[in-house]
């Protein structure tokens, strides 16, 4: 089956040019458009796309608002994944809707390769987009809230460990080879930390190991 698609951005070109090419896929399909954030959660009632590409900046209501208000508004346990769209890698708004559920961003200016990825790997629900920049944002931010270091009792050794190499942005491949385990070892230690911490994504993974201080942010490089 395609995955589902909804495109959300005050620009009518760039509405228009994101579902074009994501249509042009065979295994994407867009369902709807919206002009605003509010729009945007009436759509993602009634479409229940898979994924919604949200803009941050609108007017009515703006992405980080719909975002809220669409992930609190799901199905219990079918919740679409909301990819927000920016201009800059470090849009002070992007953290803000991490915390508020969504999966992950990519700037406007991506090429029409790496839209197709992102939908496709934030509807698997298997990773997170652009660590490296989405790492130095939580870092930025990070270092703005009051952290209190604590081991998540949930949470055997192990995990403990797969849960810091997620929040420097390394795939299951690559957290396998540093920790040397099978890869889907490590899906099973992601799975079970998603659960244990009642999390929805890994994107949500990796500000609850920031603001934990399970991770503590360093220099930026």
């Amino acid at each position: 089956m395609a995955i589902t698609v909804m495109v959300v951005d005050d620009q009518e070109m760039v509405r228009a040019g994101f579902s074009a090419l994501l249509d042009a896929q065979p295994d994407l399909q867009v369902v709807g458009q919206a002009g605003d954030g509010a729009q945007a959660v009436d759509l993602a009632a009634t479409l229940k796309p898979d994924v919604i590409l949200m803009d941050v900046r609108m007017p009515v209501l703006d992405g980080l608002a719909a975002t809220r208000r669409i992930l609190a508004n799901s199905t219990p346990g079918e919740p679409p994944r909301v990819v927000m769209l920016t201009t800059f890698d470090l849009d002070d708004y992007v953290y803000a809707a991490l915390r508020a559920g969504a999966s992950g961003f990519l700037l406007k200016h991506s090429t029409p390769d790496e839209l197709a990825a992102a939908v496709r790997v934030v509807a698997a629900g298997d990773a997170l987009l652009a660590p490296s920049v989405t790492r130095r944002l939580v870092e930025d931010f990070a270092r703005a809230q009051p952290v209190v270091p604590i081991t998540p009792v949930h949470l055997t050794p192990r995990e403990t460990d797969v849960l810091r190499l997620v929040a420097r942005g390394l795939s299951n491949r690559q957290i396998a080879d540093e920790l040397v385990l099978a890869e889907q070892t490590v899906k099973t230690h992601v799975s079970n930390i998603l659960t244990k911490l009642d999390l929805r994504d890994r994107a949500q993974a990796v500000v609850y190991a920031y603001e934990a201080g399970v991770v503590v942010p360093g220099p930026r490089h």
